[in-house]
C-alpha cells in the first residue's frame, strides 16, 4: 500500500511537519507496517507550482509528486492555518492537480496554528475542498496548537495523542476496505471471458 503525506510547512523545523510524521508513523502501525510511506514537502516545490500556474506544465519533481498523490492508496493532508484557512502553498498544490486525482480517495485532514480558535479551519475550509475533490475524508480531523505541544520538543498532550490515534485507525480502515475494490476494478479480463460472459 501507498501512503503519501503532502504537508505544506515553511520553516524547517516545522510544526506542521512534525504532525504530519506522527499521523504517517501511527498509520503506518495500523496498517502492521504494510504501508510505503512517501512524504512530499510543498516547501521545496513552491517555485515549480508557481511556475505550473504560468507555464501549464509540471516539470519532473512536480509532476513526480503529482504521479505519487494520484496513484496513493491513502493521503495525509497537513497546512498551517493563515487568516482562518489552509496556506496558499497548500491550496495551489491541490489547485494543479486533475479534478479527479483524489476520485474515491481515503485523506486524512490535519492542521496547525497558534491559537486552538483557528481549528475550525479544517471544517470550514479542508473538508470542503477535499469533498470538492470528491476524496473520502476520515471523520476526525487532527488540529495541534501552540498548547497541544506538551513539554516542548516533539512531546505531545495526551488530548492531542488520542486525536492521532483515533484518525489514523479511521485512514487505515477506509485505506483497508479500498484496496479489495481497486485491485476487483484493476483486473483485466481477457477478451474471450468477456464475450462468453454476453451469451445466453
Amino acid at each position: 500500500m501507498k501512503l503519501v503525506v503532502v504537508t505544506a510547512g515553511l520553516t524547517q523545523p516545522s510544526s506542521t511537519r512534525l504532525l504530519a510524521d506522527r499521523l504517517a508513523e501511527a498509520t503506518g502501525r495500523r496498517l502492521d507496517g504494510a504501508a510505503d510511506v512517501r512524504v512530499i514537502e510543498l516547501r521545496e516545490l513552491a517555485v515549480d507550482i508557481a511556475n505550473n500556474f504560468v507555464t501549464g506544465f509540471a516539470n519532473g519533481r512536480l509532476r513526480e509528486a503529482i504521479e505519487a498523490v494520484t496513484e496513493a492508496d491513502g493521503l495525509v493532508a497537513v497546512t498551517p492555518v493563515f487568516t482562518a484557512s489552509y496556506s496558499g502553498l497548500f491550496k495551489s498544490f491541490f489547485d494543479v492537480l486533475d479534478t479527479t486525482a483524489l476520485a474515491g480517495k481515503p485523506v486524512l485532514i490535519a492542521a496547525t496554528g497558534g491559537t486552538a480558535r483557528h481549528s475550525l479551519a479544517l471544517e470550514h475550509a479542508l473538508r470542503p475542498l477535499f469533498a470538492y475533490l470528491r476524496a473520502v475524508v476520515a471523520p476526525t480531523a487532527v488540529y495541534a496548537a501552540s498548547e497541544d505541544w506538551g513539554g516542548g520538543g516533539d512531546a505531545f498532550t495526551d488530548g492531542l495523542s488520542e486525536r492521532i490515534a483515533r484518525a489514523s485507525e479511521e485512514l487505515a480502515d477506509l485505506m483497508l476496505r479500498r484496496a479489495p475494490a481497486r485491485e476487483q476494478a484493476d483486473e483485466v479480463v481477457p477478451f474471450e471471458q468477456q464475450l462468453a460472459a454476453l451469451r445466453p
